[in-house]
């Protein structure tokens, strides 16, 4: 069964909040130690899970005061030190007026009215509106070098209106409405909006599995089975990666619109899944098999095979996406090895339970073995 990017994308983008540990609170950068930071009160609407985490990991290392608003469900034990807001996006802000705040950053905007509200609000009493968004905003990802200026896609006024609550996203809609969430923060802070694009977001706290199949797979051993081949492009973003840049784009009041993934090819599924076997230590081997052998297997790309997509269609520049802007505006990269080995240590961390089926995505290890049998059978 063939799946598409789209298909996937919503597990792949509002998936993932899980346990993590809050920095100590003591902790400071050389930066901020000698003062080249300067300090700032910094509100994060969301922030307790996956990429909400990082941030606010690395905006306490860096000596800011941070701010929680969420609806106090997700993740509430985390950072117990720090002032949290109780509320939801969807008509209960109060808790927002009346104060003031440097930079805002909204991790959990996914409906157009939802970021309106909230920007409008905030306006006046905020200097910076930091928007996590999405590469799905693009309207197809036929062209390789796809970069800011690329089109994004739309929606009819119906469609608009019919996506009020986060149970109405779909893989078709998603993209167009953060496309419309970044244009709401645009319109209530001119000049001052930065609107960020981040590609697959992977690493501890991931509770998707959308990545964390590959090392956790790999470092049982043995066949594994792997698409298409070792050269094949891909890109990701370590979470801590994107939080530290996050934080970094609001210390320099960075504003503008930004990709956020990996270089084009500095990523492939062979230096992906090597990584993994390094960081592992395990005695896995590779069977690359071909796109369209995994067609005829009813093996599902970026579902089945996570992180990997066939290089045809609608998806020919997917792991192609131009991320100079963001690169020159300070963003860097941790070693796949490195992502691998962390998301490792956090997947030993939890309930026996969860490691016992990490079947959110990926194949089980009863269909990756009928999959490797069909291979074997056709190939000799």
């Amino acid at each position: 069964m063939s799946q598409t990017r789209r298909d996937f994308v919503k597990t792949t983008a509002i998936g993932g909040a899980a346990l993590g540990l809050a920095a100590h609170p003591g902790c400071a950068t050389l930066g901020n130690m000698f003062g080249s930071i300067k300090q700032k009160r910094i509100l994060i609407l969301g922030g307790t899970a996956f990429l909400g985490p990082a941030i606010v990991n690395r905006a306490r290392a860096n000596g800011h005061e941070v701010t929680l608003f969420n609806r106090g469900r997700t993740n509430a034990d985390l950072f117990p030190e720090l002032e949290k807001l109780v509320g939801d996006r969807d008509g209960n802000l109060e808790a927002l007026k009346g104060r003031d705040w440097d930079v805002c950053i909204d991790t959990s905007g996914y409906i157009p009215h939802m970021v309106r509200d909230s920007a409008e609000l905030l306006k006046g009493h905020v200097g910076q509106y930091i928007f996590v968004s999405t590469i799905s905003v693009y309207g197809d990802f036929v062209q390789k070098g796809i970069d800011e200026n690329f089109p994004v896609g739309t929606l009819t006024a119906e469609q608009i209106a019919a996506a009020r609550t986060m149970r109405d996203i779909t893989g078709e809609n998603y993209g167009p409405l953060k496309a419309l969430c970044e244009q709401e923060a645009q319109k209530a802070f001119p000049g001052a909006a930065c609107n960020i694009r981040p590609g697959l977001i992977v690493g501890p706290m991931d509770r998707s599995d959308r990545y964390t199949y590959w090392p956790v797979r790999i470092a049982k051993g043995g066949e594994v089975l792997a698409p298409e081949g070792p050269d094949t492009p891909t890109q990701i973003i370590d979470v801590r990666d994107l939080g530290e840049w996050i934080v970094r784009c609001a210390e320099r009041d960075t504003n503008g619109v930004f990709n956020a993934t990996s270089r084009p090819y500095a990523v492939t599924m062979g230096s992906l899944l090597e990584g993994c076997r390094k960081a592992s230590g395990s005695d896995a081997t590779f069977t690359w098999a071909d796109a369209k052998f995994l067609e005829a297997q009813e093996v599902a790309p970026w579902s089945d095979l996570p992180v990997w997509l066939p290089l045809d269609g609608e998806n020919a520049g997917h792991p192609f996406v131009n991320v100079d802007r963001a690169v020159k505006a300070g963003l860097k990269y941790r070693t796949v090895e490195t992502t691998a080995a962390d998301t490792l240590a956090w997947w030993a961390t939890l309930d026996p339970e969860r490691r016992d089926a990490p079947t959110r995505s990926g194949l089980s290890s009863e269909r990756e073995a009928e999959v490797l049998k069909a291979w074997h059978q056709q190939n000799g």
